[in-house]
This record gives C-alpha cells, structure tokens and sequence, in this order.
C-alpha cells in the first residue's frame, strides 16, 4: 500500500466513514455540515471522494441511484502511515525526537505519562523477549 497522504478535508471524510462504516454521499455532507461553519458541495465531496476511490483508499457500492462509500483502509493504518511520514519529515526519522518535543510541551496529563510508562516497560520486554 502507498504511503497514506491525506488533506484535511479528505481525513475528515475519512472519519466519517470510519465512525459509520457504510454512507452515501449526502450522509457525509450532512456530518460534516454539523462540524463545519460551511456546507460543502455534493459535487466537491463527490470528486474527493473518487479521488479516495482511484487510490484504493475507499470504496462503494450502488444503491439505487445513490453511491454508498465505505473505506478500504483502517483508521489505525492511516494513522500509523502518517504518523511515519511525519516522523521522517519533521523529525528526520527519529520517533524519540517527537517523544521529547511532546514531553518538553507538556502535552501528556499525569495518566497519559502513567499509560507511556507501561506501554516503554511492555515494549522493553518484548524487545528482551525476541532477542
């Protein structure tokens, strides 16, 4: 699979048809329309949408006269492809380098910090268990 780049108004589609798992086109407007100060035109989200469709990254399925979109890849392999990309551009492909800009911002509260701690401890030991 390609490296997942998405825009923005592209991933927010994307989470819409994450969250709802099969939806037309007008079902999406109508979500994005709750979360937006604007509405989108049918015609602009159709055109995103077979753009998402050339690359593999949704599909659909005819219902009558109306096109229900469902996506092809999961929310969590979007986020770990972006994630990577990120990684490698801004942090020239060193994960510790995001891990300490986040730490030095404060952007963990005191359980997150807690749940990181497990989950170095657990990924310390898998390391020492595969060696």
């Amino acid at each position: 699979m390609e490296k997942l780049k998405l825009d923005d108004l592209q991933l927010k589609i994307m989470q819409v048809l994450w969250r709802e798992g099969e939806v037309g086109v007008s079902g999406i407007q109508e979500q994005l329309k709750a979360k937006e100060d604007r509405e989108l035109a049918i015609t602009t989200l159709n055109t995103v949408l077979q753009r998402l469709y050339k690359r593999g990254i949704v599909n659909y399925r005819k219902e009558g006269r109306q096109y229900i979109y469902r996506a092809e890849v999961t929310e969590k392999q979007t986020q770990a492809s972006m994630a990577t990309s990120l990684i490698d551009k801004l942090f020239k492909g060193k994960s510790s380098v995001l891990v300490n800009h986040l730490l030095e911002s404060s952007a963990f509260d005191q359980d997150e910090l807690e749940d990181l701690k497990r989950k170095i401890a657990a990924a310390q030991q898998k390391k020492k268990d595969n060696e």
